[in-house]
């Protein structure tokens, strides 16, 4: 893991404006503004003043990326910042001066001629991004290209040439031919403004030229293969500054909102893993097709170019804040290989070599260390395991058991209750016997009769109409539903039996006043049966007070319990959070567990596999060596022969 490199070059001052220092202080690396709005600070890798040449940014900030990509290992290199701040002058020079790319091109090729163990090809494509369209500068008529993805290219462009080069010459000649065919424009910062976003790249494939040494895992035939990223953005632009319109117009629209996500994903990249949310490579193609160099697999160089003049404060403000998020940024490089065949089987017989000469040294040993301390994490996870739920066991028994003193203090309590509740109710019917038994002795006293007439008895004046004595009969008078104060015409007919009564005989007693009713405020002497009742009354008070007190104090007890109960309910959660997390464990040391047992079993088969290999190499050795020794013994034997045969012949021609 490393950071992006970023970088602030500031360009140098317009005629008859004042220099940098005089809004911006520059002390070291970091950047500072004078005058109102300062304290605000910003530190990059490196601050360019006016005075560092193109060669010299690309010593400081470029050259590595160059080298690191012949080496196998994705580069990417752009320029962002205002319109007419410099970027294009940055990345591609001018014929005194050369930019970024015609350096990084020289430095390639003198790369590749001094690596003498490798030999690489190189191919190299040049494309813009006009209005959020994809055109091939180095073909005419190549344009809207769409933008793939796949597991063995990545994120590539579909239909885009690639022209494989030799030299930095070729590569000069293409440069030139795609840069005729790109979108220029003038504004009124600009005289030849960019109106779009160039990507030049080169992808560096290298392989062994004689690997002989087998011993080495890297020296095995495998490709490498790199591709070298060189942006040139078009600027950001006011429209008040620019005073574009049509067709400029359009385009400035374009370059801000590709700038703008642009932003947006180095946003949300410089954030934390756990804050970072969606990262939206996919709402412009300029961001699409960098995905791998930004947060990726990519060693990755940022030039942020500003301009010194007091009017383009804001702007350089901003670009500045967009450095300070780049810089946060981690990327992952790492050697990009293509195996093949041949190679993956000599990798792996060297990876199998190793791994016997660790299992035949101490390895084995720690590996069997390891088992051992897996097993016995296991043993001591199911032992707390078994005592969790014990504990969670008894806690189940001493809920069940508070929730039966429970259910028994409310069954008390209702007890209680109803209890008090018919004391009271005992209570109230005594006072209202002892209220009717007085009623019933102040309303007897005699009254004269208002109404008379024959036949018919004195009687109260509850209703208006009163029926003959005739119909005395108590069994047979149905009893009414209701009563009120003044029966109607329904009520009279049920209770006379459908008998209507001639209210013209009702005869009215001449000279008769109406006697008031006897006040029924009458003093009367307390009677026993007061102050019985009286007694009674007051016993049941103080018996009702005594069963609220002890309703009150169950009712004490129940909160109590309940408060404990939600405690131990809560005791309960975290006992099988905690064994559920157990039990987590428990697998992942089980899965660890079987992952090594398959390891050791692979490594046993392999061991086998490697003695039988031994074996008959020990037979063969051994055929071969019995063979060589009759060789050896043959030819020994006809050497004896001709050496007898040569002293032989000087015998006879001696004779």
């Amino acid at each position: 893991m490393e950071k992006i490199s970023v970088a602030v070059r500031f360009r140098p001052s317009a005629a008859g404006d004042p220099p940098a220092d005089r809004h911006w202080r520059v002390q070291d690396k970091s950047i500072s503004l004078v005058g109102p709005g300062s304290g605000v600070s910003f530190a990059f890798d490196h601050v360019f003043d006016p005075s560092y040449t193109n060669a010299m940014v690309y010593d400081l900030l470029i050259k590595s990326i160059i080298q690191a990509a012949v080496d196998g290992f994705n580069g990417t290199a752009f320029a962002y910042g205002q319109t007419s701040s410099g970027k294009t002058f940055t990345m591609s020079g001018s014929e005194e001066e050369p930019g970024i790319i015609p350096l990084a091109v020289e430095d390639v090729f003198r790369t590749t001629k001094m690596t003498t163990d490798r030999e690489f090809l190189i191919r190299v494509s040049y494309m813009e991004i006009y209005n959020e369209e994809i055109n091939d500068l180095l073909t005419l008529g190549s344009q809207k290209l769409p933008i793939h993805e796949s597991l063995e290219r990545g994120v590539f462009v579909a239909g885009l040439r690639e022209e494989i080069v030799n030299s930095a010459e070729q590569v000069f000649e293409l440069l030139k031919h795609g840069e005729a065919n790109r979108h220029f424009g003038e504004t009124n910062m600009n005289a030849r403004s960019s109106r779009s976003h160039t990507i030049f790249r080169m992808v560096i494939e290298s392989s062994k030229r004689n690997p002989m040494n087998l011993g080495d895992v890297s020296n095995t035939d495998a490709i490498r293969v790199s591709v070298l990223n060189l942006v040139d953005l078009a600027g950001s632009e006011r429209i008040a500054k620019t005073g574009a319109g049509g067709v400029r117009l359009k385009e400035g629209k374009h370059i801000n909102k590709s700038l703008m996500i642009l932003g947006n994903v180095i946003n949300k990249l410089s954030e934390s893993g756990r804050q970072r949310g969606h990262i939206p490579y996919r709402d412009s193609k300029l961001t699409r097709i960098l995905q791998p160099a930004l947060g990726g697999n990519s060693k990755t160089s940022i030039i942020c170019t500003v301009a010194p003049e007091e009017v383009h404060i804001e702007e350089t403000r901003g670009t500045l804040q967009f450095a300070s998020r780049a810089k946060r940024i981690t990327n992952c490089a790492q050697v990009n290989e293509i195996l093949t065949d041949a190679a993956l089987l000599k990798r792996q017989k060297l990876e199998i070599e190793e791994l016997r000469r660790k299992l035949q040294g101490s390895h084995s040993e720690i590996l069997e260390q390891v088992i051992l301390k897996q097993r016995n994490d296991m043993h001591k996870s199911e032992l707390e395991r078994e005592r969790l739920a014990m504990e969670l066991e008894e806690e189940r028994k001493a809920r069940e058991t508070l929730e039966l003193c429970i259910k028994e203090q409310q069954r008390k309590i209702e007890n209680l209750s109803s209890l008090s509740i018919s004391s009271y109710n005992t209570s109230i019917s005594t006072q209202q016997k002892v209220n009717s038994t007085i009623m019933f002795d102040e309303l007897s006293v005699s009254r004269s009769d208002v109404f008379r007439t024959p036949n018919f008895k004195a009687m109260a004046d509850d209703f208006v109409v009163k029926r003959p004595s005739s119909f005395k009969t108590v069994d047979s008078n149905p009893i009414p539903e209701n009563f009120d104060n003044t029966a109607d015409k329904d009520l009279w007919m049920q209770l006379n039996k459908g008998c209507i009564t001639d209210l013209d005989t009702l005869q009215m007693t001449p000279n008769m006043k109406h006697q008031s009713l006897p006040s029924l405020e009458m003093s009367r002497e307390p009677s026993v049966d007061d102050e019985i009742s009286s007694k009674r009354h007051h016993s049941l008070e103080t018996d009702c007070g005594f069963d609220r007190e002890q309703l009150e104090a169950l009712r004490e007890k129940c909160t109590i319990r309940e408060r404990e109960c939600s405690l131990l309910r809560e005791e309960k959660a975290s006992l099988v959070e905690a064994l559920s997390l157990s039990k987590q464990d428990n697998e992942q040391f089980r899965a660890q567990k079987e992952e090594l047992l398959k390891e050791l079993n692979t490594e046993k088969q392999k061991m086998k596999e490697l003695k039988e290999e031994i074996r008959q190499f020990s037979l063969a050795f051994h055929q071969r060596e019995g063979l060589l020794t009759s060789i050896y013994t043959k030819s020994k034997a006809m050497m004896e022969n001709l050496n007898a045969s040569k002293v032989s012949i000087p015998e006879v021609c001696d004779s």
